[in-house]
């Protein structure tokens, strides 16, 4: 594996850091596991037809959202865990860290063919009933 997911790490905890967002560590380390999980799945099953990939941070009053967009056309679809395989489980882990932060993921087309996958989690803890 290249360095693609420790520098897309870096520059999110950089990014965060320098624009003074108000993120616990908690959640600074949620994103960075989804950060990792997104750049590695476009490393691994991307790369080929789609040699470059974008990380975007955007932070809004409330919530920050990563997203990771490649050229690739293959929408993945996080699957059942096969508790008899090794990999396989990214998504399905991305979308657990944004539901126990009460955030939300999704995969979306872009216009040229790609896709983006996202998730926004909300910068104010979640308070449960």
């Amino acid at each position: 594996m290249d360095a693609s997911v420790p520098q897309a790490r870096h520059a999110v905890r950089d990014l965060l850091h320098r624009q003074g967002v108000p993120v616990s560590d908690d959640l600074v380390q949620g994103l960075l596991l989804i950060v990792s999980e997104l750049v590695t799945n476009a490393v691994r099953h991307a790369a080929l037809l789609s040699p470059v990939l974008a990380v975007e941070v955007a932070v809004g009053a409330e919530w920050v959202r990563v997203s990771v967009e490649d050229n690739h056309p293959y929408r993945p679809t996080a699957l059942e865990a096969d508790h008899g395989r090794t990999g396989g489980r990214g998504l399905l882990l991305v979308r657990e860290i944004a539901r126990e932060a009460g955030g939300v993921c999704d995969v979306e087309h872009t216009a040229g063919g790609g896709k983006v996958i996202w998730a926004a989690l909300p910068l104010k803890p979640v308070r449960l009933p």
